[in-house]
């Protein structure tokens, strides 16, 4: 009973150490005066820093197939470490991004920092939970802390009116979400995932109620990754919320509501492949097609970034259509798995350094989001706009950045399971997205500046464009590292045809 508990406080303690950082930034906040407040992003990187310890702890001594605990709701496995990493490094970016822009604001308050921290908590239970009611709490406590930072700007009507829709379609989806698990837990009697597996196996896959149950399941599912039809909240709290949480949501939030439905749609209801497929079918198409269509008339940067956020949900559904259609441990499967959490990794990096290059646009007399404001940016700050050029070439997928390589294992899973027409459409819309990346390049590096002084840039945010750049850069020069991180987290880094994988 005691090791058991030991266990337990093991795997709890990655979010146990991020609760505390919360908790203890909300108390320092009352006790710092004003001109101290970046105390506040200090505390709350240490505890990001603090909680990457205890995870890399938990991942030197965790057999290869996991730790259970919490009476079986919680797996602590190698999916579930890849993805607790992925976290906290989108929370440490998104905090170097905020010093500077929340004295700009004039809203540094401890509690944006304690909801940061707090929200990954609600992540790492998303990534980690096989129990359907873990999961639930984690994906509310990441969706009300989110809903707030949203709104965090209080003296801002879009910072309102986002966070306010936000709300409102975010707790119907939940609704909708709960009733699709309820139903699966009066099919199965269980709220673990592996027993749902079981009960939906010996089910017929067109049975009513496993049908409702799975379209109510995934409606909850395709809202959270803002996939179309689905999608109608995310340009808004994209444009509405502080740039800086703009980029941690398009990452961070993006990321821990893949591996929910990573979770749930292969590890609880991948007996039901069969009636999910087709639908992901006619979600992606129309994600890509809907996305790229409406950032062309876009002249929001945030909400441009929005929509091509959505587009990449899109390519990614492909890579999910290539799993499903295939054979569990052939290589159209483990191509498509990689090419998702290799997207998500490098998503990550060149997201959230094309947001960091947006926010240091904010001034006390210039909010900084819009196209007009990126005019002769490589005047102003040559640096910046060179980064901000790779990054959107590498959020077309153009090599040798990082975004080739998602886009590469997503193409090839679907090449490997006989998918040509929707390989040869993604890489069509691949090719039609830069057109609205080079909107921006255009901006920067051929109109004339609006202003002619230099470009106040803080260590923080060099420091946050800095890390994004160098990663970008790095994983698509020299990737065989993060491919087998990438296999070590699907547990095939043993296997014999990880060499055929790597190539």
């Amino acid at each position: 009973m005691q090791g058991r508990y030991l266990v337990d406080y093991r795997l709890m303690l990655p979010m146990v150490e991020l609760t505390i950082f919360a908790l203890g930034i909300l108390l320092i906040d009352l006790m710092v005066p004003r001109g101290w407040k970046w105390i506040n992003a200090v505390g709350a990187f240490a505890g990001v820093l603090m909680s990457a310890l205890c995870v890399w702890e938990i991942q030197l001594t965790m057999p290869p197939r996991g730790l259970l605990g919490f009476y079986n709701s919680l797996l602590v496995d190698r999916f579930a470490i890849y993805f607790w990493y992925l976290f906290l490094a989108g929370a440490a970016i998104s905090i170097l991004m905020s010093v500077h822009y929340l004295d700009v604001e004039d809203e540094h308050h401890g509690e944006y920092y304690a909801l940061l921290l707090l929200s990954v908590v609600g992540m790492m239970c998303m990534a980690a939970g096989i129990d359907i009611v873990l999961i639930f709490i984690g994906l509310e406590l990441m969706a009300i802390s989110t809903y707030v930072l949203v709104g965090f700007l209080r003296r801002d009507r879009r910072s309102n009116e986002a966070a306010l829709k936000y709300l409102l379609l975010g707790a119907f989806s939940s609704g909708i979400f709960a009733y699709g698990l309820s139903l699966f837990y009066g099919i199965s009697g269980s709220t673990n995932l592996a027993i749902i597996a079981r009960a939906v196996s010996a089910q017929s896959p067109h049975n009513p109620v496993v049908v409702i149950a799975l379209l109510t399941t995934m409606v909850g599912l395709l809202f959270k990754i803002a996939a179309v039809p689905f999608h109608q909240w995310a340009p808004d709290a994209y444009e509405g919320a502080p740039t800086s949480i703009t980029g941690f949501m398009s990452v961070a939030v993006k990321a821990a509501a893949w591996a929910m439905l990573l979770r749930i749609l292969l590890f609880g209801l991948f007996p039901l492949r069969s009636v999910y497929t087709p639908v992901i079918v006619v979600v992606a198409i129309a994600t890509m097609t809907g996305a790229n269509f409406a950032a062309l008339t876009q002249t929001n940067t945030k909400r441009l970034l929005a929509y091509s956020s959505i587009a990449h949900v899109g390519y990614m559904l492909l890579a999910f259509v290539a799993m499903g259609t295939s054979q569990p441990g052939s290589p159209a499967f483990f191509d498509g798995f990689k090419g998702i959490l290799i997207y998500l990794l490098v998503y990550t990096f060149m997201n959230l350094g094309a947001f960091a290059v947006i926010t240091s646009l904010r001034q006390r007399n210039v909010i900084g989001d819009e196209i007009d404001d990126m005019a002769g940016l490589y005047k102003r700050a040559p640096v910046e706009a060179a980064l901000m050029l790779l990054f959107l070439l590498s959020l077309a997928g153009i090599p040798p950045a990082a975004g080739f390589l998602g886009k590469y294992y997503i193409f090839l899973s679907l090449i490997e399971s006989g998918h040509y027409g929707l390989a040869s459409l993604g890489v069509f819309y691949s090719l039609f997205g830069l057109y609205y990346y080079l909107k921006i390049v255009n901006a920067m590096l051929m109109r004339a500046p609006m202003e002619t002084g230099r470009l106040p840039i803080s260590l923080g945010m060099r420091c946050a464009v800095g890390v994004t750049a160098l990663a970008t850069i790095v994983i698509g020069v020299y990737p065989e590292p993060f491919i087998r991180s990438v296999n070590w987290s699907l547990g095939i880094a043993q296997s014999p045809h990880v060499a055929a994988m790597i190539r």
